[in-house]
């Protein structure tokens, strides 16, 4: 089984690129919200470290975004209680998944968090800046303050982009995006 992990900066693509590779992707985003709606265990342990924040279950993310922006030490809290969950949830989904050929893995923190292996295929989702920031601003729940202080936790991309086998492009256009994924996949199944 070959692992592929997208690795990219915030808004730049990753998801997107991550769901036309068309195999079993593991999605870390959509696990923490799981973890937020029906995970007791992180809910008492959250409820115990940001008690000014977290008060009912399921947990409302707005609690958690504004316990980050009161105080950035608050993240590495949240952190250090969901992401052993998050990488439990991966540890299964790749056993579950132990016969297919590929696996994408969307994690934003992915090489921050040191789940790379050696054999690994990173694929760099690159995008400008300008064209980021113009569709972080359409999110409805944009915050600029937190998007800073989740870049301060990120790994600079020249180093995200050096550790990458991969580039992607991303002009926001599909047609172009889905071209590029089906070039780099043809290139990982001849290797």
């Amino acid at each position: 089984m070959k692992r592929i992990a997208i690795v990219g900066n915030i808004g730049s693509g990753k998801s997107f690129v991550a769901k036309n590779f068309k195999f079993p992707i593991f999605d870390a985003d959509r696990e923490v919200d799981k973890i937020y709606k029906k995970n007791k265990f992180c809910f008492r342990k959250l409820k115990k470290a940001l008690p000014k924040y977290v008060h009912s279950f399921p947990i409302n993310k707005v609690n958690i975004t504004n316990a980050i922006l009161k105080n950035k030490k608050n993240l590495k809290k949240i952190i250090n209680i969901i992401h052993p969950e998050v990488r439990r949830k991966m540890n299964l989904f790749l056993k579950k998944n132990n016969k297919k050929k590929m696996v994408i893995l969307d994690i934003p923190l992915f090489l921050e968090n040191k789940l790379n292996k050696k054999n690994d295929i990173l694929i760099f989702v690159d995008a400008s800046k300008k064209e980021i920031f113009k569709r972080l601003k359409q999110r409805k729940n944009f915050n600029l303050k937190l998007f800073k202080i989740l870049l301060k936790f990120q790994l600079p991309l020249e180093i995200k982009k050096k550790k990458s086998q991969y580039i992607i492009k991303n002009n926001f256009t599909k047609k172009s995006l889905k071209n590029n994924i089906i070039k780099i996949l043809n290139k990982i199944k001849n290797d």
